[in-house]
């Protein structure tokens, strides 16, 4: 296992059932003694940016549920630290944050790629020990972030994805049913 920290990928073992996570890869920003953050990074939000913010007019760009804590913020993960001041680095070439407007006016301007940039509402949250408690009870799989995995195309193939970049028998649960009890 690899241990939890800036840019490692959360991956839900195929029979968590806590509804916030199930199936869920998340990409961890920050690992400390008193806690973690990240965005689940594989869940489509039911609306898009332009609903959800008052300057984003006509950027219909899909959001993604970052997760259940905040739901009233805004994120995003992006590949353009020489556009975006005040971003922080998580992992070679995949940079948190930094200037929102910034951000929005260059969308607008055409000057970055969507596809190089990922909004998310919420975070994903963990207070002093607990994400170290979920790993022992083995609600999660980690692995090495990848930008390919990090801003994929399909959102709902992450998962699958993630297991299969695992390889060897974690390439088989990408089968195992959501529920066992009901084969």
């Amino acid at each position: 296992m690899i241990e939890p920290g800036p840019g490692i990928l959360l991956i839900a073992e195929p029979f968590l059932k806590d509804p916030n996570f199930m199936r869920t890869v998340v990409f961890l920003c920050d690992h400390q003694e008193e806690g973690s953050f990240g965005f689940v990074i594989n869940r489509a939000y039911k609306h898009t940016l332009d609903e959800l913010m008052n300057n984003a007019e006509d950027l219909k760009i899909p959001v993604f549920y970052g997760g259940p804590v905040q739901m009233d913020t805004i994120h995003f993960l992006h590949q353009y630290p020489d556009k975006i001041p005040g971003s922080y680095e998580v992992l070679n070439g995949i940079y948190w944050g930094g200037e929102f407007e910034t951000a929005l006016n260059l969308i607008k301007g055409g000057q970055i790629d969507t596809n190089r940039i990922r909004f998310y509402i919420g975070y994903s949250g963990w207070g002093t020990g607990q994400l170290v408690d979920e790993l022992k009870e083995k609600s999660w799989l980690t692995a090495e972030a990848t930008r390919k995995l990090v801003f994929h195309k399909k959102a709902d193939e992450i998962w699958k994805d993630a297991l299969r970049h695992l390889g060897g028998d974690y390439e088989m649960m990408t089968n195992f049913p959501i529920d066992p009890q009901l084969n």
